[in-house]
């Protein structure tokens, strides 16, 4: 029996390093990607979108986030982005979008 990869979203983005100071941690790392993340693939373009999106979306966003305190600012987004290393961010996204492709092989 061959295993499924792992495709979630925190699956892949849970491993990325947080640059942050641990007295600036209000929200979990992996809570702003995911966030992030599906804000843009639903068509968010900046940060204020995102946490527009976070908000209108919270209920179902904390049956897997854990949103200790809400949704993040579109601030905070702005600077964790600015912070997070862009060649780590983009091999743990290229990492989900592959294992993705390995279940759904010609649909992606």
């Amino acid at each position: 029996m061959k295993l499924r990869p792992k495709i979630t979203l925190i699956d892949h983005f849970e491993k990325l390093s947080d640059p942050r100071v641990d007295r600036t941690k209000d929200h979990k790392l992996i809570d702003i990607l995911v966030i992030a993340l599906c804000a843009m693939i639903c068509g968010a373009d900046n940060f204020v979108a995102m946490e527009t999106y976070g908000k209108s979306k919270y209920e179902w966003l904390k049956q897997f986030l854990e949103l200790k305190n809400g949704i993040p600012s579109h601030d905070t987004f702005a600077r964790v982005f600015a912070r997070i290393d862009p060649n780590e961010f983009e091999q743990c996204f290229r990492d989900w979008i592959s294992s993705i492709t390995e279940l759904m092989p010609g649909e992606v």
